[in-house]
């Protein structure tokens, strides 16, 4: 239960995010060369692969494994390795970034760039400690089942 708690307060905290991204945005001054049929094609590029990769990465991971269900021991059978975890280990911080970058290009403002800098900087920090700790329950859990097929 506890895990679906999480996810809807991370969900609902991702909504507030976009919210406020999306205001700060409509405050910042447009630049002409974001302004052109070229950059709109771009932008909507970027938006739906970001959607897809964030998308397709919820689908393959379920409720649990898109919202840390493994912090509450609701571990995977086996990684994901199909789409799209064989294009990037990270498909929705990638995915998210994408759709960030594509949302300033497509308003035509420069200073989505930065904002999206920005998010990016946090999704990596945030990789810095969930990769190791993920790795390290798996590796365990894997440990505790050899050790379990040695006794049987």
């Amino acid at each position: 239960m506890a895990c679906y708690a999480l996810a809807v307060t991370i969900f609902s905290l991702g909504i507030f995010r976009d919210i406020l991204y999306g205001r700060a945005l409509h405050q910042q001054p447009s630049h002409p060369l974001l302004e052109t049929q070229a950059s709109n094609y771009v932008a909507y590029g970027l938006i739906a692969a970001g959607n897809v990769l964030v998308l397709s990465s919820m689908w393959a991971l379920g409720i649990t494994g898109t919202y840390l269900g493994d912090y509450f021991g609701i571990l995977m059978d086996d990684v994901v390795t199909s789409f799209p975890f064989n294009v990037t280990d990270a498909p929705m911080y990638y995915g998210s970034t994408m759709s960030f970058l594509g949302t300033a290009v497509l308003l035509g403002k420069p200073a989505g760039f930065l904002l999206t800098l920005e998010v990016l900087t946090v999704y990596m920090v945030a990789l810095s400690y969930e990769d190791p700790f993920t790795s390290q329950i798996y590796a365990k859990r894997e440990e505790e089942r050899e050790a379990g097929k040695k006794t049987s």
